[in-house]
């Protein structure tokens, strides 16, 4: 009796020095902050814990005679095991839910640019337009593309033109704000959705980033790859979303057509394109009993 219940005391001891495994495995993956300070405090506690259990086997050590001795021993035993299986699962599930961010992130990225992708502004646009609607809020968005990026392709190689696609793509995030989207539509075009952004606002910005990266070298030059500095120039189309008016989807043929414009007039330009047009409600119902 008395070696069954200084066994599980030991056990128990040894269970939980076991559960600092994967508490230290966590606080190593964590940041510095408040929830590292909380993993560490859990850690300091079972150590606590270790030490009343060592301090219960040195005054109780050979001394169990009856059934009811093994109460305590039992619950320290099984108290240690629940404490393993919690930091444990805690563990396991930070990791797994770690590796399924990491995943989401390469779904709704763009591996080239490092910006959104195409099907991830399918889902921003209609989000973003469902708060435009509810709550009366502006939308705007920009739809750029590289002028004669084939050229580029063409004189320099495929490796060159993902270099200016990638410093394109990093200068444009970081002149928007932090809650801007930045988005690889196809090729080298990108979207920029600016929430609560009326559309004078968004052609200031579309103004500022044609006229910065006119002037200013893009990609430095590369003896190994054999290209010089290199700038390049970029069209802007700019729409803004009338929820009373259009769905998301209007937006940006509206944004593309103005961008059509930009090409058009010469390139290295903005222009915004034309809110759609209204429809009298007696046009509307005129032209509905002609289709009916």
């Amino acid at each position: 009796m008395a070696l069954l219940a200084d066994f599980l005391v030991l056990a128990g001891s040894l269970l939980l020095l076991l559960a600092l495994v994967p508490l230290g495995y966590m606080r190593r993956r964590l940041p510095p902050g408040a929830n590292r300070m909380a993993w560490m405090f859990l850690s300091g506690l079972i150590l606590l814990f270790f030490a009343g259990y060592l301090g219960y086997a040195v005054l109780a050590w050979n001394r169990a005679e009856h059934w009811a001795d093994l109460v305590v021993p039992a619950v320290f035993f099984f108290g240690a095991v629940f404490v393993l299986v919690v930091c444990w699962l805690s563990a396991k599930t930070a990791d797994d839910v770690m590796r399924l961010c990491h995943l989401e992130h390469e779904i709704i990225t763009d591996p080239l640019m490092g910006i959104y992708n195409r099907r991830h502004l399918d889902r921003c646009l209609r989000q973003e337009a469902t708060k435009s609607r509810r709550y009366g809020l502006p939308l705007s968005a920009m739809l750029i593309d590289v002028d004669h990026f084939k050229k580029v392709n063409d004189t320099y190689g495929h490796a060159v033109g993902d270099r200016v696609l990638q410093a394109l793509a990093q200068t444009i995030k970081g002149s928007v704000r932090d809650f801007d989207l930045v988005f690889r539509y196809g090729g080298e075009e990108l979207v920029v959705l600016l929430p609560y952004t009326e559309g004078q606002g968004a052609m200031v910005l579309a103004e500022r980033l044609c006229h910065w990266l006119a002037d200013r070298c893009l990609v430095g030059r590369d003896e190994q790859l054999g290209c010089p500095d290199l700038r390049v120039t970029i069209s802007i189309g700019v729409a803004t979303f009338v929820p009373t008016q259009e769905e998301e989807g209007q937006l940006m043929a509206r944004a593309d057509a103005a961008l059509y414009q930009a090409k058009q007039a010469g390139r290295n330009r903005v222009v915004y394109a034309a809110p759609p047009a209204v429809v009298p409600p007696r046009a509307a119902q005129t032209e509905a009993d002609a289709t009916d």
